[in-house]
Formats: structure tokens, C-alpha cells, sequence
């Protein structure tokens, strides 16, 4: 077994179980990639088992931190069986489920979706990347599932130094998948679409949305970055009269008018648009328009926290825009994706863009990923989605 030692004041991290180690706190040792090394303290004693990974800055990623743990199949299969078991135990509306969250069910770089019949799995680091076929395999027999389709095509794997790659990784088949979220139908790509086809982790918000639509009756809804217009579904679901969709892909607002009919709504309650949201917002605001309710979904705007200032100016700007062709009364969804932004900062950005807005708004609710997304207490790192639901007084 391969051993990597921590400098002396280093290890403070993994004593208290955050599961990474960077670069610059190893003094000695090292391994291939994926290999699973013994990481020790500069003074020798037991820390971890972790997966090495040469050309990452996260240049350990921890499995366990029980010195006796044997870092094997069995490892994996136990680590695989507890997440799913755990899915099983929570309250989803939903057909459709993240059955892998990565370092919050002890599998680092590890993503896995569920889509009724078919998993979808990122495997984003070396670790997972070097365990890939006996995950694969857990996964089949944990779930009693057939097959595995792998979107491994994120660029965070460049950081890895590994190849990107797509395709099925068990069984076959069609790719095109539909689900069922609060009684709506949704079709996903597993192939084509965003991450592993589809945003999960908003299935809560959708449903306060949809019931915060009915409940302060707008009839008007904005939703921008729509993608496959979850939250128009939601918009209508709550009665809106009448639903916008803004992105920027012109196949995703096909698929979105789709879910519209599907669902059974007017397809003359819903309009797309394909735009820049920013320039769009802009244009609705010199046109005069007003909106009684505006979703906020973008994409990530800050990977890193070095990120966070200008993407913080780009997140103050459409939260402004948003505001100001809100009517008096109106609501608007904001939700940031971006891991340097916390709930706290981005609380900062949106009152900021509300005093630049001229608004006086309340904050009804803040919002995060659904449960099946869980942080840990020793991972803050995973908290990356935050949202707030404002009421604009008159």
C-alpha cells in the first residue's frame, strides 16, 4: 500500500473527517492514479484511506477514515447499498432520484442518478474513475436494475487528468426516458441532456413555486435559464395564465412546449423565447413590461470561491433586472448553482441588486437541493445550491 505524508499542522482537515487533501499539505509519498494510499500524519499516525490523484490540486480524496477498513469491492458495495437504502427512506414525489451525492455518501467524485429504469453516473474523479466497474456493478445489484448509462464528459475531469467519456456502461437501449415528478411528465436524455439529464435537485422548489403561483395568484410567470421548463410546469400547474420560457437553447424550449402539451395545458398559455437571458430581461424592462412572478435558475456562475466577485456582478445584475419588472405584490425565485457563492453572500448580491432595484422585498422562504442531495456537517463544500423566494411590497 501506498503511504503519503501530511506536514506537520495538515491534518487538522481529515481529523475532523473533511474528506480532502490538497497539494500543498502532503510532505512526502505519492501513487498512481486512482490508487488507493495510506495517508498519515507527519508524526506517523493513521488519518485515512484515500484515492490518490497526481494531477489534481485535490490530491487525495478520502474513502475512510477506519484505520481497519479494507478499501475493496466490499467497500463499495456496502458504501452503494447504504446510499440507496437511504433514498428509499426519504419523502420523494418522484419516480426519479440521486441516488449518489459524491462525498455525502462516502464515494468522492462519484454522481448517480436514477431515471425510473436507468441509472446515469458521473464518474468525475480518479478514484471513482479507477473503482468505475465494481461501482457500475454495486449499482445494478443494489438497485435490481439492468441498465447504466455514463456521463462522464464533465470538465472537471481535465483537472483529473482524464479523458471524457459517454456512452452505456451496462446494457443498452433507448436513452430518451420518461418521468414523473408532483404528477407531471418530463422526458430526459440521459445522452444529450444537461449533467445526467435533468436538474433533481430543484424537484422541491418547482412544488413551492407551483404552490406559491396559486397561492398569491400570478397570472404572469418568467422563467429564465428554463432549460425543459420544470418551473413553467409548475407555473402552470399553480394557474398561471400565461408562462414565458428564456434560455438560450432552442432544443430545450422544444422540449419544454412538449412538456407543456403532455401535461395537458394550452400550449397558448406558454410562449419561448431563445435569448440571452440578461439581453432578454433588458428588453422586457425598455419595453415596459411586468411580470407577477420571474424564476432566476442560471447556470453556474462561480466554480471556484476565486470566482465568487465576478460572478457575484453577474448574479446582482439579473436579480436587479428581475426585480424591476416585478408588479407590486410579485415574486420572484432566485437560486444560485455556484459553489463559491453561500447562502450568506449570495443574501448579500440579491439585497444589494434590491436596493439598486429601488424594491422593498421580503424574504418568504430560502431554499436549497431537495433532500436526496444531502451535505454533510464535515463537508460545507456540498452545499452548493441556495435560493430565495422574495415577495415585492407595494
Amino acid at each position: 500500500m501506498k503511504l503519503i505524508r501530511l506536514r506537520e499542522g495538515k491534518e487538522r482537515s481529515l481529523l475532523k473527517r473533511h474528506p480532502w487533501v490538497f497539494a500543498g499539505s502532503i510532505s512526502k509519498g505519492g501513487a498512481d492514479s486512482g490508487e488507493t494510499v495510506r495517508v498519515e500524519s507527519h508524526d506517523g499516525r493513521f488519518l485515512a484511506w484515500g484515492a490518490y490523484s497526481p494531477a489534481s490540486n485535490i490530491r487525495v480524496r478520502a474513502w475512510s477514515f477506519i484505520e481497519s477498513e479494507r478499501i475493496d469491492a466490499a467497500f463499495f458495495a456496502r458504501r452503494v447499498q447504504r446510499a440507496v437504502a437511504l433514498r428509499a427512506r426519504l419523502p420523494i414525489d418522484s419516480d426519479s432520484v440521486r441516488l449518489i451525492h459524491g462525498e455525502a455518501d462516502g464515494l468522492p467524485g462519484l454522481v448517480v442518478d436514477r431515471y425510473v429504469d436507468t441509472l446515469c453516473a458521473q464518474f468525475l474523479f480518479a478514484g471513482s474513475e479507477r473503482w468505475k466497474a465494481v461501482i457500475a456493478d454495486s449499482l445494478l445489484v443494489a438497485t435490481g436494475l439492468q441498465r447504466l448509462y455514463e456521463r462522464s464528459d464533465a470538465g472537471v475531469r481535465a483537472l483529473e487528468g482524464l479523458p471524457t467519456h459517454s456512452g452505456w456502461c451496462r446494457g443498452d437501449g433507448a436513452t430518451e426516458i420518461t418521468l414523473r415528478e408532483h404528477g407531471w411528465q418530463l422526458q430526459v436524455d440521459v445522452d444529450a441532456g444537461h449533467k445526467t439529464g435533468y436538474y433533481l435537485d430543484q424537484r422541491d422548489n418547482r412544488q413551492h413555486f407551483a404552490a406559491a403561483v396559486r397561492h398569491f395568484g400570478c397570472a404572469e410567470v418568467l422563467n429564465c435559464y428554463s432549460y425543459t421548463g420544470g418551473f413553467t410546469l409548475a407555473a402552470l400547474a399553480g394557474g398561471a395564465q400565461r408562462a414565458i420560457s428564456v434560455d438560450s437553447s432552442a432544443p430545450a424550449l422544444a422540449l419544454a412546449q412538449r412538456h407543456v402539451q403532455m401535461n395537458g395545458y394550452d400550449a397558448a398559455r406558454h410562449e419561448t423565447v431563445a435569448a440571452d437571458v440578461n439581453q432578454h430581461l433588458r428588453a422586457c424592462l425598455a419595453a415596459g413590461q411586468r411580470f407577477d412572478a420571474i424564476v432566476l435558475d442560471p447556470p453556474k456562475f462561480a466554480a471556484t470561491a476565486a470566482q465568487a466577485e465576478r460572478a457575484a456582478r453577474a448574479y446582482k445584475d439579473i436579480n436587479r433586472l428581475a426585480l424591476q419588472l416585478l408588479r407590486p405584490g410579485g415574486l420572484l425565485f432566485s437560486f444560485s448553482c455556484s459553489g463559491g457563492i453561500g447562502p450568506d453572500l449570495f443574501h448579500k448580491i440579491v439585497a444589494g441588486a434590491g436596493h439598486d432595484a429601488g424594491v422593498d422585498a421580503l424574504i418568504l422562504q430560502r431554499m436549497a437541493a431537495a433532500c436526496d442531495h444531502p451535505t454533510t456537517l464535515e463537508f460545507p463544500e456540498g452545499d452548493y445550491l441556495t435560493g430565495l423566494a422574495l415577495l415585492v411590497r407595494a
